[in-house]
């Protein structure tokens, strides 16, 4: 299609019916030399190229181009045209860096963050998600991927009951914030900055808003979301998608103040059955890419079709993120 963008191979893709996930695109010959302008502008220029990229595979990873830094990723996100989502309702701790430019989730690296569609827990969610390697790890550190319909497909397979219960009823997420963002929790966002204010009347509309109801506690606030589907049909490809945080809730919303195993239950309120969560974690990590991080990388992922999680990692490591609607 384009010179700028050449359809490369790496070690760890995976191929499904044929086609590679991730898809990988690298520069043509002597584009690597000719800047971000060049790269943004051909990035505009075969938009609906790109697009349909992404829909075929799920997710495209942008290899040495001339990405170095978080304003020329935030021009890349910004070449693509999708529309920014505002980060409401979210757990992770995140700082804006520069324009739709933030951190990713800030958990300390001995920490694993656990497969997730980003925000499945709330109703607004975004559709497509940027990743952008700023500094390399020094060892781990990875992003593994999944193709959320292979993981319904297998759950469906291998524990119809469950998945027939959980189309049913769905699940009902329980979290609790405390007033300030807490670093050192994979979970730890304040309600301040969850809802994006310091009053709680306008903490209290804009949870209603998303679905949510509060109760006040004497430092923070109890969040129950729910019921809310754990599986989703996604229209553009006409397929099931395993779209819900069910195994990072019960396996990884865990600090001072939060029980994972409390954190999530089916829609009607009874508890999840742990052999089961434990093996869909493990048809996760079976079914799952993890290309290691190399700096200037950019992962575009549809939110529809994939899941993610975080490794541990030996710093220094600085991946950045945007959301678009």
């Amino acid at each position: 299609m384009s010179q700028t963008f050449i359809e490369s191979s790496i070690p760890h893709q995976k191929l499904y019916d044929g086609a590679p996930f991730p898809l990988v695109l690298t520069p043509g010959k002597g584009v690597e030399n000719l800047g971000l302008t060049h790269l943004t502008h051909s990035i505009k220029a075969h938009q609906p190229w790109l697009q349909s990229l992404l829909h075929r595979a799920g997710a495209v990873l942008l290899r040495d181009f001339p990405v170095t830094a978080a304003s020329d990723f935030n021009d890349v996100v910004e070449a693509f045209g999708f529309a920014e989502l505002p980060y409401v309702g979210g757990a992770a701790p995140r700082t804006n860096v520069v324009g739709r430019v933030f951190t990713a989730n800030e958990a300390p690296p001995d920490q694993k963050i656990p497969f997730h569609h980003e925000m499945a827990q709330v109703p607004e969610f975004p559709s497509k998600l940027f990743f952008f390697c700023e500094v390399e790890p020094g060892t781990g550190g990875e992003t593994p991927i999944v193709l959320s319909h292979i993981v319904y497909e297998r759950m469906k397979t291998k524990h119809p009951e469950f998945v027939q219960r959980l189309e049913e009823h769905g699940l009902m997420y329980i979290r609790v914030l405390g007033e300030e963002d807490d670093p050192s929790s994979p979970i730890g966002r304040g309600w301040k900055s969850t809802f994006l204010t310091h009053d709680k009347i306008t903490a209290e509309k804009r949870a209603a808003q998303l679905g949510m109801k509060l109760e006040w506690t004497e430092d923070g606030v109890k969040t129950i979301m729910g019921p809310i589907p754990a599986v989703k049909f996604d229209e553009s490809r006409q397929r099931k998608v395993w779209f819900n945080s069910m195994v990072a809730a019960y396996t990884g919303w865990e600090d001072a103040r939060n029980d994972p195993v409390k954190a999530v239950t089916f829609g009607d309120g009874q508890p999840l059955p742990a052999d089961i969560i434990y093996d869909c974690l493990k048809i996760l990590e079976d079914e799952c890419v993890a290309v290691p991080w190399q700096k200037g990388d950019v992962l575009l992922l549809d939110n529809w079709a994939v899941l993610h999680s975080r490794r541990p990692f030996d710093p220094p490591r600085r991946v950045l993120a945007s959301l678009c609607k």
